[in-house]
């Protein structure tokens, strides 16, 4: 609570840059991706929202497996080494929908990796192919049956802020916290890595913030305690594993990573926060964060999550002037290339949101910092024009 009520807000930012550069060095990541939002159609009506759409309403959009072919088609040849595929709880289309989906990718873009469905996406499924009961293991049958047709990873998406009167306020309708962080719990069981994301600047307060990086950070500990006692690296009386501190209390590998010495894990990799954008949604005659608010939150969430490798500035969401500043506030990492996002965007900006590899960079070095390409993982990218693999 300290962080975010002291007024010396340049000293919080400091700290989140210690901590950052004790994880990165002055390495900042980037990856070539394209986004695929395949329907806006959805069953909810979240007040923070403005991307979803009613049947027959202005607007309203599905993409045929033919329209998502192509998009397929133009990743690989621009070079992409992964696809984020999000959408709407769509009403009607049937399970055989998204593992079609999965392939079609697949099949067009063998190397790229799908990232795709949130954790609400995800009990949607469950829900319409009544796969293994309603429970924790019919998630786990949903999952393995998207990760045999192509699912590689899931995003963050959906987590918004953890706390029932925001929930009921804001997103009545959505899952909880306890399923969305069971979703993610059963994808690091069956070996998917995944992401964590918090909404905030709308109605809830600071401390419900924190109280959601503590439920997050709780959950990442259970994750990562196994490996980090094959690392040497101590684990607390509580099992809190701290990946932040001083060189010394890392005899092995301090990150967890595809192929760690010991025994394997998967995880949270990211933390995304991300700044709410009113305009064109129910709770548009609220203010929306402030850039102080932006940076001060991100470096909480560096110092808070210290057991999350990495932390992300969304340039879609940030801009990347912001991005930039964010680097020395605690991110690593600035996102990718993008193309089309339809979810949210900053004022004034469309759905086509691209930028290039050379922008990417050039936005990195200007901040100080080295432009490393990854993939989805965090392995580093060997690129020879639209040719890729990870190293």
């Amino acid at each position: 609570a300290l962080l975010f009520a002291t007024p010396d807000i340049h000293g919080v930012l400091r700290l989140a840059a210690l901590v950052r550069r004790r994880l990165h060095g002055d390495q900042a990541f980037f990856n070539v991706n394209r986004h695929l939002n395949y329907s806006n159609l959805c069953a909810l009506s979240c007040k923070f929202c403005a991307f979803h759409r009613k049947k027959d309403q202005d607007g309203a959009y599905e993409h045929s497996l033919e329209d998502i072919r192509a998009e397929a088609r133009k990743a690989r040849d621009a070079g992409a080494t992964e696809m984020h595929v999000v959408g709407g709880l769509h009403p009607w289309l049937p399970f055989g929908y998204y593992t079609d989906m999965l392939r079609a990718i697949r099949e067009e873009a063998p190397q790229l990796h799908v990232k795709a469905f949130t954790a609400v996406e995800i009990v949607h499924l469950q829900r319409i192919s009544k796969r293994g009961g309603d429970g924790y293991e019919g998630v786990k049958a949903v999952l393995r049956d998207l990760m045999e047709a192509g699912l590689g990873s899931l995003p963050g998406g959906g987590a918004e802020v953890f706390d029932d009167r925001v929930h009921d306020e804001a997103f009545k309708g959505k899952i909880r916290s306890d399923q969305w962080l069971d979703v993610h719990r059963a994808a690091h069981e069956l070996g998917l890595n995944s992401n964590a994301t918090m909404l905030y600047g709308h109605i809830e307060e600071r401390s419900e913030r924190l109280h959601h990086m503590e439920l997050l950070r709780t959950q990442q500990d259970r994750t990562l305690a196994a490996w980090a006692r094959a690392q040497g690296i101590p684990v607390a009386a509580d099992g809190a594993v701290v990946l932040t501190g001083p060189a010394e209390r890392y005899p092995n590998e301090r990150l967890p990573m595809p192929g760690s010495r010991g025994r394997s894990t998967v995880y949270f990799q990211t933390i995304i926060p991300l700044p709410f954008f009113p305009n064109a949604s129910e709770l548009e005659h609220l203010p929306g964060p402030t850039g102080l608010e932006n940076l001060r939150t991100l470096a909480v969430a560096r110092l808070m999550l210290d057991n999350f490798p990495h932390v992300k500035a969304f340039w879609i969401m940030q801009t990347l002037p912001m991005a930039q500043l964010e680097l020395e506030a605690g991110a690593d990492d600035i996102d990718g290339t993008v193309v089309w996002y339809d979810i949210t965007k900053a004022v004034g900006a469309g759905n086509h949101q691209e930028t290039s590899v050379h922008d990417l960079k050039r936005a990195i070095h200007e901040a100080g910092f080295r432009a490393v390409e990854r993939d989805t993982l965090y392995r580093r990218v060997e690129r020879d024009g639209a040719s890729w693999r990870a190293g």
